[in-house]
């Protein structure tokens, strides 16, 4: 495979008043799988706004007003809407923070980008064209994550339909590829492939631990394997890490055991930054 000539994207992409590329400070999205009550979004988002603070990394708050894409058709699927918007933006304006939240139709995504930074672009959309244009109509930056039985070259077609459509801010995210039914494993040369094509990638290690089997081969919460694959994606060069987080994983009404503990976000987030300075005395993807 030839590396191929990047398109016309900027990198870094902005990204509201953040930078995502190389030379920049890790970008890090984070937040609860889905929107649950405005108060907990607020907690969340604090905590998480003073971790943040005090190391070199920039922060985006993730949380989802809908669900659409639930196993199950009786699984809890969040506030919806126009009230997930609400409180979206009611945290946005209490923090200060950027934001981002999936889109799933087209029509969704004019009032999303009123009020959201980054529009997120889900694993199974990401070949809708007319959901990939509507994003790009916003004029925000747009974070598209690779589908499960994509190639990381793949992602050339989803760069040319935003491209086209006038996007030039665009982050791709690597999150993982189907290995038999309900498993997924990283092959972390995806993130200089996607690199190669000219946009800042993330690595989704949340997501990416994910296990759907009814038997699932590792005993306990999945979460448990979300620092070593961040890890492995830092010595690659990536851009940025996307985490789920949630107080309560125990109890939470979506992808519990896939997402990490916040009283022990902290500590891990710390850990993989020591890493990813050292990693940049040895590489050329080191922080301003």
């Amino acid at each position: 495979m030839t590396t191929p000539i990047p398109l016309p994207i900027s990198n870094p992409a902005v990204i509201g008043g953040l930078r995502c590329g190389r030379g920049e400070r890790l970008l890090v999205i984070a937040g609860p799988c889905v929107l649950e009550t405005a108060e907990l979004a607020l907690q969340i988002a604090k905590r998480l706004q003073g971790i943040c603070a005090e190391l070199p990394v920039q922060l985006i708050f993730k949380a989802s007003f809908d669900k659409a894409n639930r196993t199950r058709g009786d699984s809890y699927r969040g506030p919806g809407f126009e009230r997930g918007l609400a409180m979206l933006e009611t945290m946005k304006d209490a923090t200060g923070l950027p934001v981002t939240t999936d889109i799933h139709e087209p029509w969704q995504a004019p009032e999303v980008g009123k009020v959201c930074d980054l529009i997120q672009i889900p694993a199974f959309l990401a070949r809708q064209t007319d959901l990939l244009e509507a994003a790009a109509a916003t004029g925000k930056a747009v974070h598209v994550k690779k589908p499960q039985l994509a190639s990381p070259w793949d992602m050339r077609h989803v760069l040319d339909k935003l491209v086209a459509a006038g996007c030039r801010n665009v982050v791709l995210c690597e999150r993982g590829t189907f290995f038999g039914y309900g498993r997924l494993v990283n092959d972390m040369r995806s993130i200089p492939f996607m690199q190669d094509l000219g946009a800042p990638v993330i690595f989704d290690a949340s997501h990416s631990v994910k296990d759907d089997r009814s038997a699932p081969l590792i005993a306990g919460p999945t979460y448990r394997m979300s620092e070593p694959l961040a890890a492995a994606a830092i010595a690659m060069g990536v851009d940025g890490l996307f985490f789920e987080v949630h107080p309560l994983t125990a109890t939470a009404p979506s992808d519990g055991p896939s997402m990490v503990p916040l009283a022990l976000f902290e500590p891990m987030l710390r850990r993989l930054v020591k890493l990813r300075q050292a990693v940049g005395e040895i590489y050329p993807w080191s922080d301003k």
